[in-house]
């Protein structure tokens, strides 16, 4: 009889996440959305009505991400303090006037003011914190499930969202727009995250033995995972992926344009990343639900460096460029599960958010960062060959970060 108490106790803690996955996924799409996506679309009509530089609106975004970054552990630790049905949908009640302040902004200093308090709230609203919310739910052993089915809803953020805000511009303009953007988030996305956060349902940890230690917690839990070499390994890894990342999604679209393929066929290879996303998402769903997150990291990043390869080198043809997107894109789909699991198999199952947010961190400082340091590189070389040598360069060491930590990890 205890053992099949003990057999059925994962399905029993996953029986109670079917409501909390819906409504986070639901919750995700629009805060991906009206929080990120939506950006370049109101950027460009914004650029047109106010007057405003490219490089002025876009410095507000990069502001934004920055905080993001320096934000990410606070918030994890208060995840781990059990606050994250507070956390999440009073970070997106707050987003949602932000997004109503922006609508009414005239001034460049409010813009950049109000990007960086979304920016901040970014890091409460996205994926980590989602992460870090059902990781306390069910354990962290019992959190890949969860996190596979998130990214799979998260997945579809842009392919709603993209067309729904041309939509909303080319019907009330882009202050007309951002109001909607921000009801959707105080209503939706506040709503969701407050319903569905139950922190009286959180996983509880079995009763210590005498002989057993305290669990790590917040600040030493970091503590001890900074002195692991593996979580450095990480590190490397997760910040090479952003700087690549990072630089490819926001200039894709003149590089491509660059290597001689004409508008519509650029349009056409990057409305494939998208849904490859979800199918690279689905693969690891159905095929390795169950493969160690190491094992599968490792087959991944190679695909980056030979991404970088094939935009760098193939022939101008949107069959063969798209090929390569779609390949780059389930891969960058894949990547997403392989982060949101990678702290509870390889460094630690203990105060999830402190040390996923500590991790993390540096990451989206340099997803700030790369596309600027590209454009200027851009700027210095006249194209972009010296760009993409620099991509390779980060891809090859994302290869090499992981790789190092796989093998940390099977020694630990």
């Amino acid at each position: 009889m205890t053992t099949n108490v003990i057999e059925d106790e994962p399905e029993r803690r996953h029986a109670g996440t079917g409501w909390l996955i819906t409504a986070l996924g639901v919750a995700q799409i629009c805060s991906w959305g009206s929080l990120y996506y939506s950006f370049p679309l109101i950027a460009e009509a914004m650029r047109f009505d106010l007057g405003w530089s490219k490089p002025q609106i876009y410095g507000a975004a990069t502001l934004g991400m920055a905080l993001a970054g320096m934000a990410a552990y606070p918030v994890g630790a208060a995840i781990d303090r059990g606050r994250g049905r507070y956390v999440m949908s009073l970070a997106a009640v707050a987003a949602g006037f932000l997004l109503f302040a922006w609508s009414q902004v005239s001034s460049i200093v409010a813009f950049y003011f109000i990007l960086a308090g979304i920016g901040c709230l970014q890091a409460a609203t996205l994926y980590e914190p989602a992460f870090a919310v059902i990781t306390r739910r069910v354990g962290a052993g019992l959190a890949r499930r969860g996190i596979t089915a998130l990214t799979l809803w998260g997945g579809f953020a842009s392919t709603v969202f993209i067309p729904l805000v041309q939509f909303l511009i080319d019907a009330y303009g882009w202050r007309g727009a951002l109001m909607a953007l921000g009801a959707i988030n105080i209503v939706i996305c506040g709503g969701l995250y407050f319903l569905a956060i139950d922190p009286a349902k959180d996983h509880s940890l079995p009763p210590r033995q005498p002989h057993e230690a305290l669990p790590l917690a917040r600040r030493k839990a970091v503590v001890w995972a900074i002195r692991r070499p593996v979580f450095w390994a990480l590190m490397l890894s997760f910040v090479s992926y952003a700087a690549a990342f990072s630089t490819l999604t926001f200039h894709l679209y003149p590089l491509l344009l660059e290597r001689g393929l004409d508008a519509t066929g650029v349009v056409a290879v990057m409305a494939v990343i998208g849904p490859a996303q979800v199918a690279g998402r689905i693969l690891i769903w159905v095929f390795a639900p169950h493969a160690p997150v190491r094992s599968i990291g490792s087959m991944i990043v190679i695909i980056f460096p030979l991404a970088v390869v094939g935009f760098a080198w193939a022939p101008p043809q949107v069959i063969v460029i798209a090929a390569i997107a779609a390949f780059y894109g389930a891969a960058n789909g894949m990547i997403t599960i392989v982060r949101g699991l990678a702290v509870p198999e390889m460094v630690s199952r203990e105060a999830y958010g402190s040390i996923n947010g500590v991790l993390v961190a540096p990451m989206n400082l340099m997803q700030a960062v790369a596309p600027l340091a590209a454009a200027l590189l851009w700027s210095l070389s006249g194209g972009y060959d010296t760009v993409l040598i620099a991509v390779g360069i980060g891809a090859m060491i994302l290869c090499i970060g992981f790789w190092t930590a796989t093998l940390l990890a099977r020694v630990r």
